[in-house]
């Protein structure tokens, strides 16, 4: 059965009382990963089953492939200058740009095949010069990495073996990146590298950070498992949007961008009784504008 979807207590200038989640989307299989908005409202997220690249229409529930071919593609990220680039997770393994023209961006590291690092490529954010964070998990080598836009691959970060929620400040001078629990913030140095490594702030409404947002106000939204923990930009914890068991990612959305939607996985990976869903709730506080995410 689908996981039940919490009413939410308010938070002052980002949710308000009784909003109430809403499903907009849901198939079998392992999908829908890695969403970002779209225009007119519309959502683009990667169906990694299919290799593809889906853009759904909330206000019809309608979607269509828009880009194929993704070598099991799993997360999406929009520059502000409107580059498109997916997380390639088959072999090979590579970050690939898919608008405005079709490319690898990169697909080595050190001179190796990308995959050599282990792991999965788990989440990912394209900067304003053409390059692109990433975070890998599940690896000896896990960390944070950025492709450049000539596409070098290269490791930041100190002691971060769980990466995977991974987006910059809307003036994209700071990297958030999750750890479990834990949430890193880096300082972006003006050819993309990164320094300063700190802890930013700890999660408290599930078991560990995945997909995460900013808002207008620079606020951090991350995704815990179960719920969306609110951030202020110096980090202190606002407070907790509880949702549905496996909600694995958000994103702001809607034409307005006062809609906060998550992705939700239930049943068993790998299994015929695998499902996904994307939830949508109505905010306060309006997603950053400019960036897809």
């Amino acid at each position: 059965p689908a996981p039940a979807l919490p009413t939410p207590a308010a938070i002052p200038g980002v949710i308000a009382a009784g909003q109430q989640w809403k499903v907009v989307w849901a198939w079998e299989g392992n999908n829908a990963d890695g969403p970002i908005a779209g225009t007119d409202g519309k959502i683009l997220f990667a169906n990694q089953d299919a290799s593809n690249v889906m853009e759904l229409d909330p206000a019809t529930g309608l979607a269509k492939v828009i880009h194929d071919n993704t070598n099991t593609g799993g997360a999406l990220a929009r520059s502000k200058n409107g580059a498109l680039f997916v997380a390639s997770r088959g072999l090979p393994a590579g970050i690939l740009q898919l608008e405005p023209q079709h490319k690898t961006l990169a697909n080595t590291f050190n001179g190796e095949p990308l995959e050599c690092i282990g792991g999965v490529i788990n989440d990912l954010t394209a900067d304003a010069n053409g390059g692109v964070y990433f975070s890998v998990t599940g690896a000896r080598n896990s960390g944070v990495f950025y492709a450049s836009p000539k596409g070098v691959v290269s490791q930041y970060g100190k002691d971060v073996p769980l990466p995977n929620g991974i987006i910059p400040t809307p003036d994209e001078k700071t990297l958030y990146a999750t750890n479990g629990a834990i949430v890193y913030a880096f300082d972006v140095n003006a050819d993309g590298s990164l320094t300063n490594q700190r802890e930013f702030g700890k999660l408290q409404g599930g078991e560990g950070g995945d997909g995460s947002a900013v808002d207008q106000q620079g606020r951090l939204y991350v995704a815990t498992g179960k719920s969306v923990d609110v951030f202020a930009a110096d980090g202190k914890l606002l407070g907790t949007i509880p949702g549905p068991q496996g909600l694995h990612g958000t994103f702001f959305g809607g034409k307005d961008r006062k809609t906060l939607y998550g992705i939700v996985f239930y049943g068993t990976w790998g299994t015929p009784s695998a499902r996904n869903a994307i939830i949508a709730i109505p905010t306060v506080a309006q997603g950053f504008t400019g960036r897809a995410k």
